[in-house]
């Protein structure tokens, strides 16, 4: 292939696919894990014009799609994709001028949790007024905060118990804090002093706090790394998206350079550090050889990834295969398998379930389970309580016998060492993102401004389907997500009311204020 003869710049993994509506050769064809002549690039976007040949190119792309399950490990197929897609640093050669021609922010992005059990119910209103967590018709938009003030009322109290379990609080902002200091240490020991802000998603401290800190301290370089391994529109996308408001309508911000590291599951440090906590906690059990190795990871509605071309799925997919190579270096050739966790709501999340996948686990003779949360960094509810404590028990009632889970990496040395080094490939890309020549961004991670991300992913933000559209009768997934859509109808026609009269039982109760203005 001529590289001379088209346009390429980096782009984030794992795109809608081509069958899909918005899909047309004026937008970027995005390919995920590319060959390019014997290296393996990052993600590249190849901006063709309609009369490109395509099939002519000199690009292969992987076809194994591993299908996860309860399995044994195996030899990956070498001759359908090498795992090396695997990112290498190479920080040394960074030059100076992108260090001292001036001052470098970092912000890390994450999602927040509530310090205290009063901090619950606001927490949660945050969580569902985002229309990105819940996406309601356009007709409907108004009853966003409404809805979202119901739910938080409504989920509260037992929200309250999982986070009084854990010490009455989520240890997310302490860990995120901890960890902004210690890559602000690393990033200071390769010589680029760089200030790393945390800007929470749902809490404090909000986005908008962090971008106010960054302009008080007078940052012209930023670095967007959200704490998120895998890239989702329900986490990294919603940041992003919060992000671009606030960018458009500061004049500051519109004319501060700015890259984002949109996902980083693959790369050297972060594998190695997830494949070195997973053979630490192997020796803990009696047979180690025989623990299954079980990846728990958070869920999205399954629309998110068929109908939005949410690339979250096959990047987990693509990130346990890269975990499980490199425990297979190490000698270590377990079995395991993949599961999503957290799923709430009649609609159908991405399978299988953590819940059900253990209950099958049990019943098909599993007797040793090492849970790993892999999309997260930082310990909080869904690991300590979740995972901890509900997938334990459960596991224990169905037959397991032994139990051990790997912490959430935190401030692993390696994977802090090796974040530095995604911020300081990142440098010299900060407010330039296309360039004509592959090979210069071969071992960088995928990068992009905020605009070209969100142009790539859920640039429409259509409503989201719901999955089954024929009504069956019985005790049936269908009928459970009809009766779901009766209810959200109910509650959307009594919001309406509730809203346009100031009057019912919301008001009542103090979940609405008594005086509301009233649509004529």
């Amino acid at each position: 292939m001529n590289h001379q003869s088209m346009n390429i710049r980096i782009q984030a993994p794992c795109p809608p696919s081509p069958s899909s509506p918005r899909f047309h050769h004026k937008t970027p064809l995005i390919l995920p894990r590319v060959n390019c002549s014997n290296e393996v690039a990052s993600h590249v976007v190849l901006h063709m014009e309609a009369s490109s040949d395509v099939g002519n190119s000199s690009i292969t792309m992987s076809k194994r799609k591993r299908a996860f399950g309860w399995s044994q490990k195996q030899s990956l197929n070498k001759e359908s994709f090498p795992l090396r897609a695997l990112m290498t640093s190479s920080t040394q050669d960074t030059p100076a001028s992108f260090v001292n021609d001036g001052k470098i922010g970092v912000l890390l992005l994450n999602l927040g949790g509530p310090e205290t059990l009063d901090d619950v119910q606001p927490f949660l209103f945050n969580l569902f007024a985002d229309p990105d967590i819940i996406r309601l018709p356009r007709l409907f938009r108004f009853l966003q905060k409404p809805l979202a003030q119901f739910i938080s009322v409504a989920r509260a109290p037992k929200s309250k118990e999982g986070y009084a379990s854990i010490g009455g609080g989520s240890p997310l902002r302490q860990i995120t804090d901890a960890q902004a200091t210690e890559l602000r240490k690393a990033l200071y020991e390769k010589n680029v002093p760089a200030e790393v802000y945390v800007g929470m998603r749902y809490w404090h401290p909000f986005t908008e706090e962090a971008i106010e800190e960054i302009k008080k301290d007078g940052v012209n370089k930023l670095v967007v790394l959200p704490l998120y391994p895998q890239f989702s529109i329900s986490t990294s996308g919603s940041s992003l998206r919060l992000l671009e408001s606030i960018f458009r309508e500061d004049e500051y911000l519109v004319n501060m350079q700015h890259t984002v590291i949109p996902s980083w599951y693959q790369r050297e440090g972060y594998i190695k550090a997830m494949a070195g906590l997973i053979e630490n906690e192997l020796k803990g059990f009696t047979n180690p050889e025989k623990a299954m190795i079980f990846f728990s990871a958070h869920g999205v509605p399954l629309a998110y990834v068929e109908e939005a071309g949410d690339p979250y799925k096959a990047e987990m997919e693509e990130c346990v295969d890269l975990i499980m190579e490199e425990l297979e270096r190490r000698k270590i050739n377990n079995p395991y398998t993949l599961a999503y966790q957290s799923r709430v709501g009649p609609v159908e999340w991405l399978k299988p379930y953590t819940d059900q996948t253990i209950i099958e686990l049990g019943q098909k003779g599993v007797k040793s389970l090492l849970a790993v949360p892999i999309s997260f960094v930082s310990e909080h509810i869904e690991t300590l309580e979740e995972i901890d404590v509900e997938y334990k028990e459960l596991a224990l009632e169905s037959g397991i016998v032994e139990w051990g889970r790997v912490p959430a990496l935190g401030c692993e040395p390696t994977f802090i060492r090796d974040l530095a080094d995604a911020v300081i490939e990142s440098l010299p890309y900060v407010g330039a993102m296309a360039v004509s020549n592959l090979e210069a961004r071969q071992s960088l991670v995928p990068l992009g401004s905020v605009e070209e991300l969100l142009a790539t992913y859920d640039s429409q933000r259509r409503e989201l389907p719901a999955p089954v559209t024929v009504w069956e009768w019985g005790f049936t997934k269908s009928a459970e997500t009809w009766n779901g859509r009766a209810a959200m109808l109910a509650v959307i026609v009594l919001l309406f009311l509730e809203v346009s009269t100031g009057e019912g039982f919301l008001h009542q109760w103090g979940v609405l204020p008594l005086q509301l203005p009233v649509f004529p």
